[in-house]
């Protein structure tokens, strides 16, 4: 069994910055890309960011200049720098993660969420 954990959200005034984090644990053989995804009230869910293995990177268009995505593969953890943020950032972010176990099955995991508000 694979976990995803993720923590860094919380309230911030527009024009601030919050850092999230995803951090992996478990039957973890190999994890391949990973990803932030938001939803917020009355919304559906909504890809924001993704990373590759191998460091390749892309954004919504939504944030691109904003927010940065990275990951640390020896910790099994992956990173959202939240930058300039505005109201309509406010949801829950969701990391995700395509891994694949120790028994080589692969499958898409997701962590509980954290609330991210940002305040006008």
């Amino acid at each position: 069994q694979v976990q995803l954990v993720e923590s860094g959200g919380g309230l911030v005034q527009a024009g601030g910055s919050l850092r999230l984090s995803c951090a992996a644990s478990g039957s973890i053989r190999y994890i391949g890309t990973m990803a932030w995804y938001r939803q917020a009230p009355g919304k559906d869910r909504e890809l924001v960011t993704r990373i590759t293995n191998s460091g390749l990177t892309n954004y919504a268009d939504f944030v691109k200049g904003r927010f940065t995505i990275s990951r640390n593969n020896a910790r099994n953890t992956m990173y959202l720098q939240m930058n300039n943020l505005k109201p309509e950032d406010t949801a829950v972010y969701y990391c995700n993660a395509n891994v694949q176990d120790t028994f080589s099955a692969w499958r898409d995991y997701w962590g509980q969420g954290t609330q991210v508000t940002v305040s006008s």
